[in-house]
């Protein structure tokens, strides 16, 4: 969130829930989504003092900074007695009688249970890791083939050529992909295209699926050139196009 931490969404409810948890199941997170909602998490940053702001589509932001948030959430990791434990590499995890063992770089660990919640595997300069998968498997779990999700689209170089001058440039478009659309900005980038409109996209598109990018939502484009040429006469196309397009 631009070190701003995007924190939660006002407009998640257990109603639309299902339809923003995209998986095989998408009830698996209903539960915790409605014992736990977005309203329940304000309270807490209200509480603890941390001012916030509201930006389109009920998107919330922190005022200041993302650290905030972190703070936060360590004080109430330790008032919970939990210990964080950095730059420890998990090399198994293994049953052991009632419980499990789990080898560290730092030692073995008992425990009772065992939560992995360790995410994708996307960005191995941050720590991922297929690890979580790893484990899943071990112990018997059926694993959801990965795919690339939340990611911007990039371009081959005869493409690239025709966008990259644009690079830079934002737009609020209407973006769609047979019946699953996103109205958000999209942003041109020297690789391809990017923006919460494209990350939300990437999560449903497939090789060879097609894009359908409205970049002036909501207005008739032909109809204001024709307008344009009937009060102005005739002008270059890319003139009158400015005022409707960057």
């Amino acid at each position: 969130g631009g070190g701003r931490c995007n924190f939660t969404n006002r407009l998640l409810t257990r109603q639309n829930a299902t339809e923003r948890f995209l998986s095989r199941n998408p009830r698996f997170a209903l539960s915790a989504l409605s014992r736990y909602t977005p309203a329940d998490f304000i309270a807490r940053l209200d509480a603890a003092g941390i001012a916030w702001h509201e930006k389109h589509l009920g998107q919330l932001f922190c005022d200041g900074k993302a650290t905030q948030i972190i703070d936060l959430l360590l004080r109430d990791l330790r008032a919970a007695g939990g210990v964080l434990s950095l730059e420890t590499e998990i090399e198994r995890v293994e049953r052991a009688g009632d419980g499990f063992l789990v080898t560290t770089s730092q030692g073995p660990i008992r425990a009772a249970s065992v939560i992995v919640a360790t995410g994708g595997k996307s960005i191995p300069k941050m720590g991922a890791s297929s690890l979580g998968y790893e484990i899943a498997q071990k112990f018997g779990l059926d694993i959801v083939e990965t795919r690339p999700a939340l990611v911007p689209l990039t371009f081959a170089e005869q493409d690239l050529a025709r966008t990259a001058p644009l690079s830079g440039l934002a737009r609020p478009v209407d973006l769609r992909l047979g019946k699953t659309h996103f109205a958000e900005d999209l942003l041109f980038t020297h690789r391809g295209l990017s923006g919460p409109a494209i990350l939300q996209i990437s999560s449903y598109w497939r090789e060879g699926d097609t894009l359908k990018i409205d970049l002036a939502p909501g207005n008739d484009i032909a109809a204001a050139l024709s307008e344009q040429r009937d009060a102005a006469g005739r002008q270059a196309l890319h003139n009158a196009l400015a005022r409707h397009l960057p």
